[in-house]
């Protein structure tokens, strides 16, 4: 363990990484098997248990739980891990669980992501990077979320979901599905609502390309047909679109979960 600044009644156990310049702040603990990169910084009254491992210059505020057991009744002990990146921010109260057995034996978050108050990340997610959890979301075990994905205050996420990067989903909604990339969805329980536009005209899609996505997005959720169907035809015509064509893979990919459409859309 290198120098830095650490809070006389913070407990750092034998055997836990810290990297340079990491400031522990009072009534922290930081267990043998976590590893904190340079810049990391822990306000006070925060755990990092388990084998967790933090990146260079994330912050960690008061009465966050990171890297504790499972929130999974199958867990048995296994060394599981929790990996998250640099420059996140998790806010007070919130909850990031490590891997299971059953999942993979892995959690991991991306760089810069944002957990905002009494969040929740479930055992054996991977959460891509520049993400952003409202206050009180809760992510539960298995699920998949991608860059740039937003989820608004109180949403919540079943197991095995995925949700595409870019995609929005809004506050208080339940997510029994999963959600296309570019994707907004709204509800309980959610419905597909249309795209993410302000998202993408946030993150400087040109004018043309959302126009694009617009048009694709009319066709694939259309009446006519099954989706399947419809599928197929969008990916023939935008096949050289790498936008709509991530929403294509998205969807041929699959999971444990259908996918989240519109209320008046037929599902094949």
């Amino acid at each position: 363990m290198s120098e830095g600044k650490i809070h006389p009644t913070a407990i750092v156990e034998d055997g836990a990484k810290v990297g340079a310049d990491v400031s522990i702040g009072p009534f922290c603990m930081v267990g043998a098997d976590a590893s904190l990169g340079d810049g990391v910084e822990l306000i006070s009254h925060a755990v990092v248990a388990g084998r967790t491992k933090i990146g260079s210059g994330t912050r960690v505020f008061p009465f966050a739980s990171v890297g504790h057991q499972p929130q999974d009744l199958k867990y048995d002990g296994e060394p599981s891990t929790l990996e998250v990146g640099a420059n996140c921010m998790i806010r007070e109260g919130v909850t990031l669980n490590p891997g299971t057995k059953g999942g993979g034996m892995s959690t991991t978050i991306g760089d810069r992501c944002t957990f905002l108050a009494n969040s929740h990340v479930g055992h054996d997610c991977h959460v891509g990077n520049d993400v952003i959890f409202s206050n009180n979301v809760m992510l539960a075990g298995h699920c998949l979320v991608g860059d740039f994905a937003i989820l608004g205050g109180g949403a919540a996420v079943i197991q095995f979901a995925r949700i595409g990067a870019h995609a929005f989903l809004g506050g208080m909604s339940g997510l029994e599905n999963d959600l296309i990339p570019f994707g907004m969805a709204l509800g309980n329980r959610a419905y597909l609502s249309g795209l993410n536009i302000i998202g993408l005209q946030r993150r400087k899609f040109s004018r043309q390309g959302i126009q694009d996505l617009r048009r694709a997005y009319r066709l694939l959720f259309a009446e006519e047909g099954t989706l399947t169907e419809r599928m197929d035809d969008v990916g023939d015509e935008f096949k050289d679109h790498a936008t709509v064509m991530e929403i294509i893979d998205f969807i041929r990919e699959g999971g444990k979960r259908s996918v989240c459409t519109p209320r008046q859309s037929a599902s094949g």
